[in-house]
């Protein structure tokens, strides 16, 4: 990779992955974003918006859209996948014939894979071979104040050092920091299971239970976080930084959270098909 300004491509045009290449971009790097929706790359290129998800924000000149997978891919060094956790497998096996020699390859998805229940780490290792930097990138941030430039704190796992450094650099900004850390099964575990406590913590505020009950079940979700953590191996201070507690706190309290927001229809006693089409 190369010192200064290695070539970014983000593998996903949702939310979070036109902030993350906005930021990117912001930092004066080579960006590209892959999405698959013509309409959407067409106006990213043209109007500098993504409309379908980031209404209203203004996106870096410099930050180029595709939907030609070969093309993003061309000449990168370093690979953001940016895609749900259930098309994360297909998108991997997607670039793997393509990344250039020597590019590493990170991912912001949260979640495990479908079906399997592995980690995401574990899915990328199979398909990319042992030799491959991989990093997770992970915490508390809703994409539309990323996008917006307000302060966001996230963190970089690896087990490559040098790697976690690259990627944390080409993030970091006068309103981004990025933190560098060694467990990655920590960090994808934090930000799976916050999910969970989400929704529950919606349900009990769409049910009116109280300031108390909120309170009650993060500070006792995140004991159990913490449980499973140790059972498989991760390192208790990831959950209790960034990644685990930050994340928890973030999407348990905050209205942006897509989770929190299931869960406070289902409290209001709406039902759950109806509710996931709102949310979107």
């Amino acid at each position: 990779m190369s010192d200064s300004h290695p070539r970014v491509v983000v593998l996903g045009a949702g939310s979070w992955g036109t902030a993350l290449a906005a930021q990117a971009a912001r930092n004066g790097l080579p960006t590209t974003l892959w999405g698959r929706d013509a309409a959407q790359v067409e106006a990213i290129n043209r109007d500098h918006e993504n409309p379908r998800y980031l209404q209203g924000v203004s996106l870096p000149e410099g930050l180029r859209a595709t939907t030609v997978l070969a093309e993003a891919m061309a000449g990168s060094e370093l690979v953001l996948v940016v895609v749900p956790s259930h098309a994360f497998t297909e998108t991997v096996k997607a670039l793997a014939p393509l990344r250039p020699a020597g590019a590493g390859v990170a991912w912001a998805t949260k979640g495990f894979e479908p079906g399997s229940g592995r980690f995401l780490h574990e899915v990328a290792q199979e398909l990319l071979g042992p030799d491959v930097p991989l990093a997770v990138v992970t915490g508390p941030s809703f994409a539309r104040e990323v996008a917006q430039g307000l302060p966001t704190a996230v963190t970089v796992h690896s087990t490559d050092a040098g790697f976690a450094q690259a990627v944390a650099e080409s993030l970091h900004g006068d309103t981004f920091r990025a933190y560098t850390g060694n467990d990655m099964l920590g960090a994808e575990l934090g930000g799976a299971m916050k999910n969970v406590l989400a929704v529950a913590t919606g349900v009990a505020d769409g049910m009116q239970l109280g300031l108390n009950a909120r309170a009650g079940l993060i500070t006792r979700g995140l004991n159990e976080m913490l449980r499973l953590n140790k059972a498989l191996g991760g390192r208790a201070e990831t959950l209790m930084g960034l990644s685990g507690l930050g994340d928890l706190v973030l999407t348990c309290t905050g209205d942006l959270s897509r989770n929190r927001r299931l869960g406070l229809a289902l409290g209001r006693g709406e039902k759950l098909s109806d509710a996931v089409v709102a949310v979107g």
